[in-house]
């Protein structure tokens, strides 16, 4: 079976459930992670360097048509919609905004869907819009696994929330239990 693909979005308040699941993560975790946060774009080193603490997995920006492999971990750009080619490699995107965001979770999660189908994980963490609820619904109705951090846990709930209503995901989870289901997924 061809790999899956991991994908994690969030905004406000995400990136401490963000380090929780990738430290969770076993050794030789075997599938890439993507990641679309909603930030500034004058911290991207920061970010690499601080996930390259947190874990085994190399955290690295993406460019232009980079291929999608197994033990990385992917960093949208700031201002840069990702979109996934046919041949798994990232393509960006610098059009119009979605949900006053780019990256977008949901043209992120819409176009990784298309690819992967049912070998694609959706996760949404905390944020303050409603980014990626669309997006979570297409990877369900592709026979991609969903998952949403518990809204009990997250900093700002209203991401979760509207996740949670319009895509009805499989899990709802504190970010600890994410990371160890990401764990079973690869066994």
């Amino acid at each position: 079976m061809k790999n899956r693909l991991i994908v994690i979005g969030g905004s406000a308040g995400s990136l401490q459930p963000l380090f929780q699941i990738i430290e969770t993560l076993e050794p030789g975790f075997p599938f890439p992670l993507l990641l679309v946060l909603h930030r500034q774009s004058n911290n991207e080193s920061a970010l690499v360097e601080l996930l390259a603490t947190k874990t085994q997995l190399i955290p690295r920006e993406i460019e232009e048509k980079d291929s999608i492999q197994p033990g990385y971990i992917y960093i949208c750009p700031a201002d840069y919609h990702v979109l996934i080619e046919d041949n798994e490699s990232f393509s960006l995107d610098s059009s119009e905004k979605v949900h006053h965001s780019r990256p977008s979770l949901d043209v992120v999660f819409s176009s990784a869907a298309d690819i992967y189908k049912e070998r694609l994980v959706g996760i949404i963490l905390s944020g303050a819009n409603r980014d990626g609820a669309s997006g979570l619904l297409e990877i369900k109705e592709k026979g991609g696994v969903t998952i949403v951090q518990d809204i009990k846990e997250a900093q700002v709930d209203y991401m979760p929330q509207q996740a949670l209503e319009i895509a009805m995901p499989e899990h709802t989870l504190p970010a600890v239990q994410i990371g160890k289901l990401l764990n079973h997924l690869a066994r």
